[in-house]
């Protein structure tokens, strides 16, 4: 955020580093808590970077739409994933294929630049100490950081599902949903189904979140805290495969987020889709407190 979009800016600046909000960042004012999160929304979403990241997920499942399209009358067509499959035969299972496939890399690296940016690029960009003098508390200039974030990444996933949504009903039509057990039901249920599948693809992220948000109060290089983000998805993501942990692995960060696929059953398992939702809410108990920890206690000179 640059000083110009601060809202309320108090603080004083002098030849001495200036430690900013390290005890009460100034009394409440009503209504700058909204103001905040509205300034901070128009800055993660304005930002370039983050508009080309948007745009590149949402070409995702127009390629694999044309790939599909162009391919499925030939000897590798139906090839690969089970939802692939299925993708030609109707267009709302090209949400769930564009969901699949993203999960593993593109989405934690969406959630690792957003998160990991939040606290360390206004560090490096010298603006966190101006950001503090704002008549709002660390904790919730925090929570604002952790909602435009997590504004950010719902959307994200919400431009795979609504491109991949047009493409697949413009390229394979939308018809009766045929879930994994043989079962045919209506249009109605199937997209009400895919929508579940897309919230719950949103919800699994919340946990990296967390996780990148801890990260970046620890340094003021954003790039470290995006790269170790997406490292801390792709060694749960690791440790999930081997067979000797699989004491810890329901625990995982990653191992719940292809749950999902509860939705194609006749009978969603609430259990099995809680139980995933439980896990992510420990792993943002525990990181979000470590960042509230950090950021309410650390000294800002940037």
């Amino acid at each position: 955020m640059s000083p110009a979009e601060v809202p309320v800016v108090e603080a004083s600046v002098g030849p001495a580093p200036v430690v900013a909000g390290a005890g009460a960042p100034g009394r409440p004012v009503r209504g700058a808590f909204g103001r905040l999160l509205r300034s901070e929304l128009r800055l993660v979403f304005g930002r370039r970077r983050n508009i080309a990241l948007l745009v590149g997920l949402s070409l995702v499942p127009l390629l694999l739409g044309l790939v599909l399209y162009v391919t499925r009358d030939s000897a590798i067509g139906g090839q690969g994933p089970g939802f692939l499959d299925r993708v030609t035969g109707n267009g709302l299972f090209l949400v769930v294929a564009a969901l699949f496939m993203c999960l593993p890399f593109l989405l934690p690296l969406t959630a690792g630049i957003a998160s990991g940016d939040a606290i360390a690029g206004e560090a490096q960009a010298g603006t966190l100490r101006y950001l503090l003098a704002v008549p709002v508390s660390r904790a919730r200039l925090l929570g604002v950081k952790a909602l435009a974030t997590l504004a950010f990444v719902t959307a994200a996933v919400l431009a795979i599902a609504l491109v991949a949504f047009v493409v697949g009903a413009a390229l394979f039509g939308v018809t009766d949903v045929t879930l994994l057990s043989g079962t045919t039901v209506p249009v109605a249920d199937g997209i009400a189904r895919i929508t579940g599948v897309a919230l719950y693809v949103a919800l699994s992220l919340t946990g990296l979140v967390a996780v990148g948000l801890f990260l970046s109060t620890l340094t003021e290089v954003p790039v470290g805290a995006m790269a170790a983000t997406v490292v801390v998805a792709i060694v749960s993501a690791v440790l999930d495969t081997l067979p000797q942990l699989a004491a810890i692995h329901p625990g995982l960060l990653t191992h719940h987020w292809l749950d999902f696929a509860e939705f194609l059953r006749v009978q969603v398992d609430w259990g099995v889709l809680g139980q995933g939702m439980a896990v992510q809410a420990v792993w943002v108990a525990i990181f979000g407190s470590l960042a509230w920890s950090r950021f309410t206690t650390a000294d800002v000179t940037s």
